[in-house]
């Protein structure tokens, strides 16, 4: 994995343990040499992520319409940054861009980005893994939906695996990268 696309909120929540993950993921990321991949802005868990994953000499792609560009939430001190159309350009451009998705914490727009990828990779568009970094418990309301989903038949065993789920930074990259995912052999 040289990229890792991550979909996580403009806001930062009200557990602190949410920015603390942000925090770890960046420097997880810059010490295993993981290029970040993110919609570029500098307040919330993105600001967070991208600035720990600067301040550990790691590298930080970018990517923001023009719209958000000019409200001045775009993150200044970026390796590299790709303002885009809109954000059906912005979200193409991520996928793109990334060889593994992550989610943290986040509202509409982390959970529409999760599950758009996560659909794509359901029907086939592309083979790339999803994680969710599960800080503080966050996830496990849509966790328990998306089992019932399975338990209802609206999502069959291999779709519900899809979605790969850890606690902290380490083991969420470590769900990630082939030789540690389900079904591969470490050998």
């Amino acid at each position: 994995m040289k990229r890792a696309c991550v979909f996580c909120g403009s806001h930062t929540g009200l557990d602190a343990r949410h920015a603390q993950a942000a925090r770890a993921l960046g420097r997880e990321l810059a010490a295993r040499n993981i290029e970040l991949v993110y919609g570029a802005g500098s307040v919330g868990l993105m600001g967070i992520l991208a600035t720990s994953t600067l301040e550990a000499g790691g590298r930080v792609t970018g990517v923001i319409p023009e719209a958000l560009a000019t409200r001045e939430l775009m993150h200044p001190d970026l390796t590299a940054t790709r303002v885009v159309a809109d954000m059906h350009a912005r979200k193409a451009t991520m996928a793109e861009l990334g060889d593994a998705f992550i989610a943290l914490p986040g509202g509409y727009g982390t959970l529409e980005e999760l599950f758009e990828v996560t659909t794509w990779a359901q029907l086939g568009f592309h083979t790339k893994p999803v994680g969710l970094l599960n800080s503080a418990s966050f996830f496990e309301p849509l966790l328990a939906m998306l089992d019932h989903a399975a338990a209802e038949g609206f999502l069959s065993p291999d779709h519900r695996a899809l979605i790969r789920v850890a606690a902290t930074a380490k083991d969420v990259l470590d769900a990630l990268t082939p030789s540690r995912a389900p079904g591969h052999s470490s050998t």
